[in-house]
């Protein structure tokens, strides 16, 4: 086996820097466009006989790469042909092998991984599905088949959601992803170390780290929606008026509640782990999975609390808008309340009903202000002193404060 002399990847950075206004249309944050692509995938599928392997349209050519590895040595390589790949598991048994597939473009692959590590079809068929909640099951001598979703938030400011399905074998994990990018950089890293203690135990633990790496990187996910939701709250207070505030607001509670969705499988995926007998997981194994059970719950809390946050926040807003929609009104209201009894004096002098009725003499019941040589500022006067007046009043209702 030659390993390839590639540079390890860098950890992705996490601490991206939200920005509101860039936040903004159809493709920003967990969005159920890849639910609308399972579901029409899931219906192409009907009738199909239960385990037929069929591989999505656009699905990325496979990608083979070997990690072998014991308390002293490492072996890292990637193949392009997998008969040399199943040559070199086959001929170290005595080492513990991580054998990563990454893209499923290959359908006679496919089955020939199937067929060659005794797969279950019905659980291929999940792997190529790609649409898996996060589950475990038992399957063979004692073996475990896995799946998580992988979180990442990506510079473009939207969560990438993919699938890692794990399988277990006496020396063996069997991976699967669809993309050739994912989190697990970090773990690889951990692995090249020399004092990395996967080497000394078991596959089964290998299992459990990749298991918590996806589980980790939920909370750079929710850090990077902690922040934003900080950000909209700070904007719902600003003299700057936000016309699409509502929008993102109920934007990113989709997203937390389609994360909280993510994390609750992976949850009860671990407590089912942790349930099982001493032969299929070790109790030295599930001390480490009891770990990755309570960052799991960690997120879920994250999420939940975020999800009271932004709630909050919807009603906040509401009642900001609210309180400077009564502003306005007060405003209008008062307007209104000095107008309306200027025209009532307007009207009423607008009446020009005539003093005089010639032949029949001076008319006693008509206005005799008319015809006064100071009638029309007199009339002025009063109604400028009828504004004052209330004007004077509304100050001592309090009705003239700013309220914020």
């Amino acid at each position: 086996m030659t390993p390839t002399n590639s540079v390890p990847k860098a950890v992705p950075d996490q601490s991206v820097e939200l920005d509101p206004d860039a936040m903004e249309g159809p493709g920003y944050g967990i969005t159920d466009r890849e639910a609308i692509k399972q579901a029409r995938q899931q219906t192409q599928t009907l009738g199909q006989r239960p385990g037929a392997l069929m591989v999505k349209e656009g699905a990325l050519p496979p990608r083979l790469f070997l990690i072998s590895y014991d308390e002293s040595t490492l072996t890292e390589a990637e193949y392009q042909n997998y008969d040399d790949l199943w040559a070199s598991f086959q001929s170290h048994p005595e080492l513990k092998h991580w054998i990563d597939v990454r893209g499923y473009g290959d359908i006679g692959l496919m089955e020939r991984l199937r067929d060659d590590f005794d797969l279950h079809p019905l659980q291929m068929e999940d792997v190529l599905g790609d649409f898996q909640r996060a589950k475990v099951d038992i399957f063979g001598d004692n073996r475990l088949f896995l799946v998580s979703r992988m979180t990442d938030f990506t510079s473009d400011l939207e969560i990438d959601d993919d699938q890692l399905s794990l399988f277990t074998g006496p020396n063996y994990v069997l991976s699967f992803q669809d993309d050739y990018e994912d989190c697990l950089d970090s773990l690889r890293a951990r692995l090249r170390s020399n004092f990395s203690q996967m080497k000394r135990k078991s596959s089964l633990y290998l299992a459990y780290a990749l298991t918590d790496v996806v589980i980790d990187h939920y909370f750079p996910t929710m850090a990077a929606i902690g922040d934003y939701i900080e950000g909209l709250e700070e904007r719902i207070f600003s003299e700057r008026r936000e016309r699409r505030m509502l929008n993102r607001i109920l934007r990113i509670k989709k997203d937390i509640v389609r994360f909280r969705r993510l994390v609750y499988p992976e949850r009860d995926k671990i407590s089912e782990i942790l349930r099982m007998p001493e032969e299929v997981m070790p109790d030295e194994i599930k001390l480490f999975f009891k770990d990755a059970y309570d960052h799991a719950m960690q997120a879920l809390d994250l999420a939940e609390s975020y999800r009271e946050n932004i709630t909050s926040l919807t009603e906040l807003f509401l009642s900001d808008q609210s309180n400077r929609m009564n502003e306005v009104m007060k405003v209008l209201t008062i307007i209104s309340a000095i107008f309306i009894p200027l025209s009532f004096v307007a009207g009423v002098y607008g009446m020009n009903f005539q003093r005089e009725a010639p032949p029949a003499g001076p008319n006693p019941l008509n206005m005799p202000e008319l015809y006064q040589p100071w009638g029309y500022p007199a009339v002025l006067g009063l109604m400028a002193l009828m504004v004052v007046g209330q004007l004077f009043y509304f100050w001592r209702k309090g009705w003239l404060s700013k309220q914020r």
